[in-house]
């Protein structure tokens, strides 16, 4: 440790490290895996907590990856979470360091959390004596389909020794590297999916008397299903219900037997979240009394909302205004989006920040083909997960 100072320890550390976090970023960016095939990646992570001489148990949630660092004083235990999928999205940058797998494409930016957190991981080991208390570093498999976190926790993941505490992080286009924002209290959406088939009778278009029509029960339902927004849910308090794939039908002249559609839904309270699903249900039994269909509904309640909290976020901030200053660490507002970290801070109080990857005269964001972070947000969030942890942990 640096003149025994935690502070210049984590500073001069990550400055050692940038250089092969960036260089082992690249390697792993060129070998996208999707959600729970991520066999490689988890490899590589293993292999680097083992070089660091990090104890660490694999297979956690399928091909999550769980390491441990003990302080050098009792203390709380303190999670920090990094995810390692990729998404079926082909790539289109051009770098030299392309993925190298068809279809598949780090196009959210999980190859710079995995090499963050793990070069958090070696500043965090380095300066383990002055913490009190222990890390748990979780890299977790399947965000994109937000199934990870909850077969990482059904696993254990938050067991032996049980968590106080959880932080996470998700690199941030519309920021640029050295901004790190927040949000309080919610900051994402709870995720719903649902799958609906409608079952009619089929027949001749031209005779539709003879038939009953699935496709126009689902075009009523799906005219129907923004009402529950826009009238049954208190407009202070954001919905979401978008029906995002409909499949049926063979040709234009038949009425077909079924129809299927799927859709996704998006609250940021339990009071909407219920209502939203009560009035679905409702809706679907008058489209069929009315129009003599039948309707099967699978409705799965994914992950709940990310709700960040005070207690946590504040030394947290504290921490972040150390690394990147005052000015830099802004207040964001809510997004819709979803993030199964929220299964981790649903257990244990926690704290999710943004930090800026925006690339200059770039305006590519997640998702999409052409998307390309600057890789100087590594360094930034390793030294910002690092002193938060310190500041957690003291």
């Amino acid at each position: 440790m640096t003149a025994n100072d935690p502070d210049a320890a984590i500073r001069d550390e990550t400055a050692r490290l940038e250089a092969q976090l960036i260089a082992l970023r690249r390697e792993l960016h060129k070998r996208p895996e999707l959600a729970f095939e991520e066999h490689e990646t988890a490899a590589v992570v293993a292999a680097e907590l083992a070089r660091l001489g990090i104890p660490a148990r694999t297979g956690v949630g399928r091909t999550g990856v769980v390491g441990l660092i003990e302080g050098g004083r009792p203390g709380p235990t303190l999670l920090i979470r990094a995810d390692m999928d990729a998404l079926p999205i082909h790539e289109r940058t051009g770098l030299p360091f392309a993925s190298e797998r068809e279809g598949l494409m780090h196009a959210c930016g999980h190859d710079i959390h995995t090499v963050t957190l793990l070069g958090a991981a070696a500043v965090l080991r380095s300066i383990a004596p002055a913490l009190a208390g222990r890390i748990k570093l979780i890299f977790q498999p399947a965000e994109e389909i937000l199934e990870g976190a909850p077969a990482m926790i059904a696993d254990g993941a938050m067991d032996d020794p049980g968590v106080d505490m959880c932080l996470g992080f998700h690199n941030w286009p519309w920021g640029k590297v050295g901004q790190i924002q927040y949000v309080r209290g919610a900051c994402q959406a709870a995720s719903d999916a649902f799958d609906i088939v409608f079952h009619g009778r089929s027949g001749h278009a031209a005779h539709p008397q003879a038939a009953i029509d699935p496709i126009a029960g689902a075009a009523l339902f799906i005219g129907q299903l923004q009402t529950l927004v826009s009238r049954e849910i208190n407009p202070l308090s954001p919905a979401v219900v978008t029906v995002g794939q409909i499949s049926g039908g063979t040709v234009r002249n038949i009425i077909p037997d079924q129809l299927t559609l799927k859709g996704t839904v998006r609250t940021m309270d339990t009071a909407a979240r219920d209502a939203v699903e009560a009035g679905m249900r409702r809706l679907l039994a008058g489209v069929e009394a009315g129009l003599r269909l039948r309707s099967e509904l699978d409705y799965a309640r994914k992950v709940p909302p990310l709700v960040n909290d005070d207690r946590v976020l504040d030394r947290v901030l504290t921490a972040a205004r150390a690394v990147v200053g005052e000015a830099a660490v802004t207040s964001g507002t809510p997004s819709m989006g979803s993030e199964d970290f929220a299964c981790f801070t649903e257990r244990a109080p926690g704290a999710h920040l943004r930090i800026g990857s925006g690339a200059p005269g770039r305006a590519d964001v997640l998702h999409n083909s052409d998307y390309q972070p600057d890789e100087g947000c590594i360094a930034v969030g390793v030294r910002t997960l690092s002193r938060a942890a310190l500041e957690l942990l003291q």
